[in-house]
């Protein structure tokens, strides 16, 4: 096998001989206990579980479901998957009973592996009964086979099984704005191509130290941390719950710490929360307490050890990536789909430009197709849609390159700018076009705003939608405060308008009351606006918000 041939698993095999007692996953098990396991731990249990999937005789390169949160044994599911002969197909650990169905069905999986969930019982209905399932631990209470029970009666297989580079290792069913799943394949090769990429460039080793939390079943969390870690060695914490996300970063204490704008502005807003930013940037210019005050910012949101900062899935406001540089953070941007395992471009260290995501990462070409839209070449490119011969073909120009969707330009040191969705662009009744991303990024500067969404098709000026943050939110009861919010809104938006064109100036932002999430469906699994869904949920009350003639409008729940 030549050098760029090997699989997740020969990676895998290779810890398991040369540091066997080395500790690699750390799993917290509730009450502040930790799990710890070591690569021939890890990789014992692996073998028994490849050796149970054997036993059930389905067809070589069956279809397996792995639905859970990020635990230690999502990944040790994975590799069992792929050590017995199948195919990963991980199901996001939030969507609707629904959409597990249908991907269930579309995907023709035999067997779900259930584990970590919250809210089951909603979701369950999802899983049709007759399909075969294995309790994961930390799983809800189900009536099937155990994990630690089918391990401790089945003796593991032995050797090194091995799989060809080539062949289909997982379906990632990307969630899409819109319409049915659709299930991006990928290759062993397409995934460790992309992922070695990563460890180069970030030159991963077996000391770093990262924590799994983003969903395992999107692209990026498997190419930044899943895949890595198996080139690397490099060690994985677990994170117990959102309530105790702050501290299971402070145990982890990663050296290299990727996350979505969404988390980014969360940890500015507790920040701020307790250092006025006033007060903030008075005490960061002062020599030597800046330094110190640095330190114990980072410290306290447990980045103290980080060497590598990363945001994607989204774009993230220029001005977020400067605060955190301010701190001492490099904070880098990326860009990726799950098309492309997330190996498209980098922000390289020493060359942000906050407002571009990088130029292409090694191995990649890029190039700008009709309409300025950005046409990717990747190591990482998917070999294709599951069953979905035309989506496929649509989505590659005639040479090869991946048509992204995405809009963007390209400045004189090849760095890539996102200017926007080409079929977001919404057009005005006066016949203009408006792209929303970059004026939503203005709106989401307000220390306030936490999610913003524009709109207006067939309107004569577009309009805002805001969901301001927890602590604004429960602020609005007391008059004072409310009109204080009011004001600095107004000002807010008349400067994000003064920097747009005429055409594209908010009429009004209205400020929306309950939050979008997941659950509702205003957001699609990574945490990017469903502006369908919400254009949907709203549409119907901006004629009346048009007519207060306000430019802030609060829309109470009607």
């Amino acid at each position: 096998m030549g050098m760029g041939m090997k699989t997740q698993l020969d990676y895998a095999y290779e810890w398991e001989q040369r540091t066997p007692h080395t500790i690699w996953l750390r799993q917290p098990m509730g009450g502040g206990r930790l799990l710890e396991l070591t690569w021939s731990q890890a990789l014992d249990q692996v073998r028994r579980m490849a050796a149970h999937l054997e036993s059930l005789g389905f067809p070589r390169g069956s279809q397996i479901a792995l639905f859970s949160k990020n635990t230690a044994w999502w990944f040790l599911a994975d590799l069992a998957i792929w050590m017995s002969g199948h195919v990963s197909v991980p199901l996001y650990p939030t969507l609707t009973a629904d959409t597990i169905r249908q991907i269930l069905d579309h995907s023709e999986a035999k067997l779900v592996f259930v584990g970590k969930l919250d809210g089951y019982d909603a979701m369950a209905p999802g899983i049709p009964a007759e399909l075969p399932r294995i309790a994961m631990p930390l799983s809800p209470k189900l009536d099937a086979p155990s994990w630690d029970d089918l391990i401790a009666r089945t003796a593991p297989l032995t050797g090194q099984p091995k799989r060809d580079p080539k062949e289909l290792a997982t379906i990632i069913y990307t969630s899409g704005s819109t319409g049915v799943p659709k299930g991006v394949m990928h290759s062993f090769e397409t995934m460790c191509a992309a992922s070695n990429g990563f460890v180069r460039m970030l030159k991963m080793q077996s000391s770093d130290r990262m924590l799994s939390y983003l969903p395992l079943a999107h692209a990026f969390e498997r190419a930044l941390v899943e895949t890595p870690t198996l080139i690397s060695g490099a060690q994985i914490w677990f994170a117990e719950s959102l309530e105790t996300f702050v501290e299971d970063l402070k145990r982890a204490q990663p050296t290299l710490f990727v996350s979505v704008p969404r988390l980014w502005h969360k940890f500015q807003t507790g920040v701020h929360a307790k250092v006025p930013p006033k007060k903030l940037d008075r005490l960061l210019k002062i020599p030597l307490l800046g330094a110190m005050i640095r330190k114990k910012v980072l410290r306290g949101l447990g980045l103290d050890k980080v060497r590598f900062a990363g945001s994607g899935s989204a774009p993230i406001p220029s001005e977020l990536i400067t605060w955190y540089r301010r701190l001492g953070l490099d904070l880098l941007e990326g860009y990726g789909m799950s098309e492309n395992f997330a190996y498209s471009h980098l922000t390289r260290p020493g060359e942000v430009s906050p407002g571009y995501v990088g130029r292409p990462q090694d191995g990649v070409e890029a190039t700008l197709g009709p309409d300025k839209e950005v046409w990717v070449k990747s190591p990482g490119t998917m070999l294709g849609y599951f069953k979905a011969p035309e989506l496929t073909a649509e989505v590659f120009s005639p040479d090869g390159f991946l048509k992204t969707g995405d809009q963007g330009e390209v400045d004189q040191a090849g760095r890539l700018k996102i200017t926007g969705r080409v079929k977001e662009l919404f057009k005005t009744s006066k016949g203009k076009y408006v792209a929303p991303a970059p004026i939503e990024n203005q709106l989401l500067l307000h220390p306030h705003v936490e999610q913003a969404c524009v709109s207006g098709n067939a309107m004569p000026q577009p309009f805002g939608m805001v969901v301001l943050s927890e602590p604004a939110r429960k602020a609005l009861h007391d008059a004072e405060e409310r009109k204080a919010l009011h004001d600095s809104l107004m000002a807010h938006v008349s400067e994000v308008n003064n920097a747009l064109d005429p055409h594209e100036r908010l009429e009004l932002v209205a400020v929306i009351q309950d939050e979008w999430t997941i659950e509702n469906g205003m957001l699609t699994p990574t945490m990017k606006i469903k502006r369908s869904a919400i254009e949907e949920r709203y549409g119907t009350r901006a004629d009346a918000w048009y007519a207060r003639k306000a430019p802030i409008v609060w829309a109470e729940e009607a």
